[in-house]
């Protein structure tokens, strides 16, 4: 398994293909590079180098007390790609804010950025919201369908997973830094200076986070498509197809 240290802590990397580099990001809690590995990960990676990363306490990186607000979490980014002069940047739900703040931060290293289901103020992510106040042994009942039914059969994987969860829920910080996170005002936001491309789902709690987005950052590409917050479940086939095709420009 490859492991990186970086910023503090060990992750676990996935490397795909060759050519301009491309690093994806997943959401918290239940996400993972398995993510975006077993989705668009291999499509890019026919025109691109893909670069993919569990985040720290996710997957098989390492299990951080704590570390888990937007800043450090964005310093691991920039550790882990510290290699790369410019990339492009794809990221789902928490994962998208680190991208968007990576953006901001570093923008002559970003040469595109695709954000799926960035929400916005991060606290008020409402199907976080709601999966974070459940005891961690029914956090299973919260979950999306096609996961609860994967962890409903059991096995190897669905016991590590129930287990970084609870984890994630009781004995780190992640909880507390999640409803600390303030809000990216709208004047930071209009300094985004790459091409951007925001995809929301049509049922989402986050949809007026993506009109915010197009409203206020300068020639940013809004699309909607049908499904929630989890699009790579909802719509895996066109979520690969939008994605692949903006960061092939």
């Amino acid at each position: 398994m490859p492991v990186v240290a970086a910023n503090g802590a060990r992750f676990h990397v996935q490397r795909l293909g060759s050519g301009p580099p491309v690093a994806m990001l997943h959401g918290l809690f239940v996400g993972s590079l398995a993510q975006w590995y077993f989705t668009a990960a291999p499509e890019l990676a026919r025109t691109h180098e893909v670069f993919l990363y569990d985040l720290r306490g996710h997957g098989k990186s390492e299990r951080t007390a704590g570390g888990y607000d937007l800043a450090t979490m964005t310093a691991d980014l920039v550790a882990l790609t510290a290699d790369h002069l410019q990339l492009a940047l794809v990221g789902h739900s928490f994962g998208a804010l680190i991208a968007l703040r990576f953006a901001l931060d570093h923008p002559d290293r970003v040469s595109r950025l695709v954000l799926v289901e960035a929400p916005l103020p991060p606290s008020r992510f409402g199907e976080l919201g709601a999966f974070v106040r459940r005891p961690p042994d029914e956090m299973l009942e919260a979950l999306p369908v096609p996961l609860a039914a994967y962890l409903g059969r059991g096995g190897r994987q669905a016991r590590r997973l129930l287990a970084s969860l609870r984890f994630l829920a009781t004995e780190s910080s992640l909880v507390a830094d999640l409803e600390a996170e303030p809000d990216i005002d709208d004047a930071a936001l209009a300094g985004l200076t790459c091409p951007t491309l925001c995809l929301y789902g049509e049922s989402s709690s986050c949809r007026e986070t993506g009109e915010r987005l197009a409203r206020v950052v300068p020639g940013v590409t809004l699309q909607r498509l049908p499904g929630g917050h989890y699009l790579h479940l909802d719509q895996p086939a066109e979520l690969t197809r939008r994605i692949a095709e903006f960061c092939r420009g």
